[in-house]
């Protein structure tokens, strides 16, 4: 058995989706792991080019944080529409359109002179991550065979991760190779060509599935909570530097109570038989709903580790781009040797494994959190890296299942829908985790120096990054009593198995 989560009913239900004909499994899957890569790529690699970027640009501290931030805005808030899209015009049409924009995205960027016109293309790059990213698994889903799936669900975990360390390793060293002069530039432009490229092999190697054009996109829906999720963000992102004014207090109030009716809509339409860009239904399932928190705190996790992380390295321990980079190295190495053999842990241990792997992430959190509390600024770049072996092993084995383990119980036919409500899960947390343990870390750090104060900020916010795989553990725990409770009336060799 070689499922990344255990198996249940669902999947039986599954079986008949007829095999794939054309282009073969790998080819789909690397067309659609591309797509996957850059939109993870982009979302981290301006981290390390912030000062560039404020010497070459004159962005100031808000600026930095909109250029930064402005494409988790408009990717998080894009999600559940460019999913619904996929289900209703095509997933690979709307791949294929979306990987064309985020080239134009990229060009855009690369070669703007302003820190206005770098926010506004860094916008419209996120609004066209939004296109791409939810049809790669609702692609793997609808259109691969039981069989097929969870391996592929398991490599876009590894491209997931890999794509995030990528962006602060190649993007440092991009940055020190300084190509053609271009500097910062670079880590734009070189999506360009990558992007077109499998924009023109996405009509000729995807599957085209069936899709849904006589129901309509729901445009309330999809204002409604795009605007919603956007009102939260921006306050998040800006709060800390701009002092948290009114504004950002009403913003988040304004959210949350655009998002209440955005929400009732959605209930209402689908009860009146319509075509809703969110279907509440799905959160009924008990396993959709484990997954999808598991999920958002992991992200929270990940996200803000990596940002604050990046600023202890650079601004705590003054490593340069190219060495704060390799620093991350072994991090990605050990994700991908877990990653490759985690579905058959998986398989072998259920839900136990996921478990375990998260507490293996939270012990090398914790081995970080301590040496850097008792050393400060002198820690060593060495323990750095053992730390994040520990870390990435574990991220190894959570991330790829925990993504299968959410979408195992969706029907097919609302693959694209569920895949961009998780993936925004997953964005949201990502920005939201920035945010706010950003601002941890900052007010932590205070208006000591960066090497007086960064390493306590550090201790700060590895605190709540170890709390929020406590929150992944329990879910995990608790999606292990849903697939026990489901086995139940079938073999305990086999669970969820119908004979």
């Amino acid at each position: 058995m070689t499922d990344a989560a255990p198996p249940t009913t669902a999947q039986t239900q599954q079986a008949d989706v007829p095999a794939r004909r054309g282009p073969s499994a790998a080819a789909v899957l690397t067309v659609l792991l591309a797509g996957t890569f850059i939109a993870q790529f982009d979302f981290f690699v301006v981290n390390v080019a912030a000062p560039s970027l404020k010497a070459d640009l004159g962005a100031g501290a808000t600026a930095l944080e909109l250029i930064v931030g402005g494409y988790a805005f408009a990717l998080a808030s894009g999600m559940i529409t460019g999913g619904r899209l996929g289900d209703l015009y095509g997933h690979r049409r709307l791949f294929a359109l979306g990987m064309a924009g985020f080239g134009l995205a990229s060009l855009l960027c690369g070669i703007a002179a302003s820190p206005g016109q770098l926010i506004a293309a860094r916008l419209f790059q996120g609004l066209t991550a939004a296109m791409l990213a939810p049809q790669v698994l609702a692609t793997i889903t609808a259109t691969f065979t039981p069989a097929q799936r969870p391996r592929a669900i398991a490599s876009y975990g590894v491209t997931a991760g890999i794509g995030s360390i990528a962006g602060q390793l190649l993007g440092g060293l991009l940055l020190d190779a300084d190509i053609a002069g271009l500097g910062w530039r670079v880590i734009f432009l070189v999506n360009v060509p990558v992007c077109a490229v499998v924009a023109l092999l996405a009509p000729r190697v995807l599957p085209k599935a069936e899709t849904g054009r006589r129901t309509g996109i729901d445009p309330v829906g999809a204002a409604g909570i795009s605007v919603a999720l956007a009102l939260v963000l921006v306050p998040l992102a800006l709060g800390h530097s701009s002092g948290w004014p009114a504004w950002t207090w009403l913003s988040m109030a304004g959210g949350v109570a655009l998002g209440a009716p955005a929400l009732w809509w959605e209930r209402a339409l689908a009860a009146r038989g319509g075509s809703p860009v969110l279907d509440l239904t799905l959160f009924h399932g008990s396993s959709f709903r484990a997954g999808i928190i598991a999920s958002a705190a992991f992200y929270i996790y990940f996200g803000s580790f990596i940002f604050t992380l990046t600023l202890l390295l650079q601004g705590g321990l003054s490593l340069s781009p190219v060495e704060a980079g390799l620093a991350f190295t072994p991090m990605g190495l050990s994700y991908m040797v877990t990653s490759m053999i985690g579905k058959r842990l998986t398989a072998r241990f259920g839900m136990n494994a996921l478990i375990v792997g998260a507490a293996v992430t939270a012990a090398g959190l914790l081995a970080l959190l301590l040496r850097v509390r008792s050393a400060g600024a002198d820690t060593e770049v060495v323990w750095i890296c053992g730390c994040l072996c520990l870390v990435g092993l574990g991220n190894g084995v959570v991330l790829p299942s925990l993504i299968g383990a959410a979408l195992l119980d969706v029907p097919p036919r609302k693959a694209g829908m569920a895949s961009g409500a998780l993936t925004t899960a997953q964005q949201f947390a990502s920005s939201a985790g920035i945010a706010v343990v950003g601002a941890v870390f900052f007010t932590t750090a205070g208006d000591r120096s960066p090497g007086a104060g960064y390493p306590d900020a550090m201790v700060a916010a590895t605190s709540v990054c170890v709390f929020m795989l406590l929150i992944v553990m329990a879910m995990m725990w608790v999606f292990r009593r849903i697939t026990a409770r489901e086995s139940t009336p079938v073999s305990t060799r086999e669970p969820g198995r119908e004979r």
